[in-house]
């Protein structure tokens, strides 16, 4: 998810599941071979298992940001061909592509050839009026024989005009039964479902009728859902952390990771879902918002957030 799931983004959630796999950010070819690859490619390796998530359409370009991502340590790679946003739509990437299933199956074969870490692809049902079965199998099909055998398809097409990218999450009808029809016609693929999934529970019931589920805004939004995931999924029978002990995992890494002129912001806008749902939580939110806007503030003060949370006036 562009501009949210940055690498403290990624550190926060990790403290909450040892097994999900978790995606960076959206970064474009350019950015990569044009600019600061420590910044974009940096990850703390607590962060993994972790997908690095590409946007590009040039098949060489593509091949080498994929080895420069393999030999920083990713365990997997994954195309996106599936935002529809303006701006990605520009530079001929995301869900424009599904319109260029063979040159999608180039660039996946591109980076094949050289990494030997998994390459997925992440997709749409369809785009515009290219929003048949037929024509979405046919992208599956052409771009499986460039050597992809995992598809995360989120279960709604994109109009690549006339909706924003928030409208697209939600205005075209959420349709499981076309994702599951992919699973079913190409058993031999490993097909992931994204799209709606709010709960652990239902990512369970899902996982029925597919390979594997992917939560998106949800776990942004809620990010404690994931304290589920280990022991409901995986069979991890680890000790859950509560959320007290997630938000003070989080000090000493902020205060190892920030440097001068970086703002507390930077860090605790992931967090601000911690307590979503709980006593107390619409207080959390707003006071943790309300300090990080502060120019003087400092990750000790984060400790004063937590005893708040102790406080009469915020549990009763």
């Amino acid at each position: 998810m562009l501009d949210w799931t940055d690498r403290h983004c990624r550190y926060f959630l990790r403290l909450m599941s040892k097994h999900a796999l978790l995606y960076t950010e959206m970064v474009t070819t350019g950015a990569i071979l044009h600019g600061d690859q420590d910044r974009l490619l940096g990850f703390d390796p607590s962060e993994g298992p972790i997908v690095m998530q590409l946007g590009g359409s040039d098949p060489e370009d593509l091949g080498l940001c994929a080895s420069i991502v393999a030999n920083r340590g990713y365990d997997q790679i994954n195309l996106n061909v599936g935002c529809p946003s303006d701006r990605v739509q520009k530079g001929r990437f995301g869900a424009c592509l599904m319109a260029e299933p063979q040159l999608v199956a180039d660039c996946v074969a591109s980076m094949k050839s050289r990494v030997g870490i998994p390459v997925t692809v992440k997709t749409r049902i369809g785009i515009d009026d290219r929003d048949s079965y037929e024509a979405l199998a046919h992208f599956v099909s052409t771009v499986a024989e460039g050597g992809c055998d995992t598809f995360i398809i989120h279960a709604r097409k994109a109009w690549l005009s006339g909706l924003s990218p928030k409208q697209n999450r939600e205005v075209p009808p959420l349709r499981y039964d076309i994702a599951a029809r992919i699973k079913q016609d190409f058993p031999h693929l490993t097909v992931v479902l994204n799209g709606g999934i709010e709960t652990i529970q239902q990512a369970v019931e899902h996982l029925e009728h597919f390979s594997g589920v992917m939560l998106g805004r949800a776990a942004y939004h809620n990010p404690y859902l994931l304290a589920e995931v280990d022991q409901t999924l995986y069979g991890d029978l680890h000790p859950i952390p509560t959320r007290e002990e997630v938000f003070s995992a989080m000090i000493p890494y902020i205060e190892k990771a920030m440097k001068p002129g970086m703002s507390l912001h930077g860090f605790t806008r992931h967090m601000l879902g911690l307590f979503h749902g709980q006593p107390g939580g619409r207080l959390f939110r707003r006071s943790l918002g309300e300090l990080a806007t502060r120019k003087e503030a400092n990750p000790n003060d984060l400790w004063d957030i937590l005893r708040d949370r102790h406080s009469p006036s915020v549990i009763v």
